[in-house]
């Protein structure tokens, strides 16, 4: 009898861990591909997040252009020092760079960190891919160095 009690219980607070994920790893952004240019936009994209039985929807952004072979770089906006969200090109003493205003901290276009300033690290990167002409990200992740 107590195990006849104890099994819904049991179900309930496993059922979320033993749950298949859908949709795969990538996120639809409503950025087209072919709209794009080199200088960077921030584009916004918004996914359902599970924490066990709980789910939220969230929303990130990124920074994305393409560079001067025409090839998608996306950039992760959160500043490698504490974390703050970094913009582009909001610095008039620098311009054409990535800024974080929490401490000054400075990225060049492609994401790398400005030696003297917070940033021991350059900007993480998102993976991508294209479906029918519209963006797709990842997670983002460090720069793997050269």
């Amino acid at each position: 009898m107590a195990a006849g009690m104890l099994m819904p219980m049991v179900r309930f607070a496993v059922d979320p861990v033993l749950k298949a994920e859908e949709g795969g790893d990538f996120v639809a952004t409503k950025q087209k591909v072919s709209d794009l240019t080199k200088d960077p936009v921030k584009v916004d994209f918004t996914f359902k997040q599970k924490d066990a039985w709980y789910e939220s929807e969230v929303t990130n952004i990124a920074w994305v252009y393409k560079d001067d072979a025409g090839k998608i770089v996306a950039l992760s906006p959160t500043c490698k020092h504490l974390g703050c969200t970094v913009n582009w090109n909001t610095d008039k003493e620098h311009p054409g760079q990535f800024f974080c205003p929490c401490h000054y901290g400075r990225y060049e276009k492609n994401g790398q960190n400005i030696p003297g300033t917070p940033p021991l690290a350059p900007l993480d990167v998102y993976p991508f891919k294209e479906k029918d002409g519209y963006l797709y990200l990842g997670k983002a992740q460090p720069r793997k160095e050269a």
